[in-house]
């Protein structure tokens, strides 16, 4: 491991730090989306699998379209510059979406916000991973992942305040959306392009960039990146995909405002995701954790016991236990973040990260943006006319979803049985 001084050591955590806050403002403005949700059903005259379709599917295909082209950039192009055009666009997106007046008009912003979000994550982290050697790229990826409790909460609690104040869903868009205009020149002017693959082997760093198709048969023979993907997108389809509507399903189900519906989850997304992320990074930082089996195994244990939590939270009638099951399964959903990346990563050439990331992150957009706000919707819709109620055919929607909380811990589980195998081989790519 190379020396580092107080000074290289304080400007890699400030890479972190601003990365951190640019996930921050990409995930307060996916949860702005379900913090609204209701009231843009409302005034727009949409099913729920109509609004499914306009706030998740819409964003989803598009991130999809473009996150491989720019991911494939990012391997070979300047990172930092990507990252700053993508949060500028998608934050101006945002911003607009505040100021639209119809269906249509929505939904083109919101494929906007797509096309951005796309440039976000996958140059970010291959950023950390240039920025920090691989036995510390878990704990720095904690760290990153940070942002992700800190979005949830600005995009619920603050949000829904928002939208109280001003008596406006549009409001929340536009406060949301303004500032990371603005956090896009601040990266331009204060956050260095690292040396790409500074700590893998030296040939590794001057290898050209990958192909798509070569980085696709990489993952593919990488059994164990192969399982540790599936995992994270199933997580993905179980968590985000309970979250994307349990905002709505609290104000069916119990009776609450935007606002107090957004106060109440926001906190719990907040203290619970930062508490749990803080945690798995100390943990993380233990030498005994440096093994990357112990992790891949503690997060299949964590997953599926909190599976258990997330039925009853869809299954009780009483909003105190609701309440408290989900202080038990939010830190599940946040937690596996840093550690799956890390792990992911680290199965991955340095000139195929960025591709490998898009990969990671087009299979779980898939899950949580276009499956399961479809699927729940439909389900929903279906059942509403047998039982007489959105409220409670949502409630069986969001049943059947939570028990997929086991098939994501079956994928980490099973990861481990070709680590020693797929870590020599990526040693080999490196001396190739």
């Amino acid at each position: 491991m190379m020396g580092t001084t107080p000074r290289l050591e304080s400007a890699r955590w400030y890479v972190v730090l601003v990365l951190g806050l640019v996930y921050a403002l990409n995930i307060a403005d996916r949860y702005v989306v379900s913090t609204v949700l209701e009231p843009i059903r409302k005034e727009f005259g949409l099913s729920d699998s109509g609004v499914a379709w306009l706030t998740g599917v819409s964003l989803a295909f598009f991130y999809i379209f473009v996150g491989l082209p720019i991911a494939r950039l990012a391997d070979h192009a300047n990172r930092r510059n990507i990252v700053a055009a993508a949060i500028m666009l998608w934050s101006a997106a945002t911003a607009v979406l505040g100021l639209t007046q119809n269906y249509w008009q929505f939904l083109l912003a919101r494929i906007a916000v797509g096309v951005g979000e796309a440039g976000g994550t996958p140059p970010s982290t291959s950023i950390v991973a240039d920025t920090f050697p691989r036995q510390r790229r878990a704990f720095a990826l904690t760290v990153y992942a940070l942002g992700l409790p800190l979005g949830a909460w600005l995009g619920s609690s603050v949000a829904g305040a928002i939208v109280e104040h001003f008596h406006s869903w549009r409001a929340a868009f536009i406060a949301l959306g303004v500032p990371g205009v603005v956090f896009g020149l601040i990266i331009l002017l204060t956050v260095r392009e690292p040396v790409r693959g500074r700590f893998e082997r030296i040939s590794e760093a001057k290898v050209p960039s990958a192909t798509f198709r070569e980085t696709c048969k990489f993952l593919w023979s990488q059994r164990s990146a192969w399982h540790i993907n599936a995992a994270g997108t199933v997580i993905c389809l179980w968590g985000w995909g309970l979250l994307f509507w349990t905002q709505t399903y609290f104000e069916r189900a119990y009776g609450l405002s935007t606002a107090e519906a957004g106060a109440r989850l926001g906190t719990i997304y907040f203290w619970a995701g930062t508490v749990a992320t803080i945690a798995t990074g100390a943990i993380l930082a233990l030498p005994q954790m440096q093994d990357p089996k112990r992790i891949a195994q503690g997060l299949a244990a964590i997953v599926a016991l909190s599976t258990i939590p997330s039925f009853i939270i869809y299954w009780t009638h009483s909003l105190s236990l609701a309440t408290a099951m989900l202080w038990i399964v939010v830190p599940a959903i946040y937690l596996y973040v840093g550690p799956t990346m890390a792990l992911l990563l680290n199965f991955m050439p340095a000139n195929m990260r960025a591709q490998g990331m898009a990969i990671s992150l087009l299979t779980a957009n898939v899950a949580n943006l276009i499956i399961a706000p479809t699927v729940v919707g439909w389900l929903s819709d279906t059942l509403a006319g047998r039982l007489g109620s959105n409220a409670e055919s949502l409630r069986y929607a969001l049943l059947a979803l939570s028990l997929t909380g086991f098939w994501a811990a079956y994928h980490y589980w099973t990861s481990v049985r070709t680590f020693a195998a797929d870590d020599a081989r990526i040693q080999g790519a490196g001396a190739a």
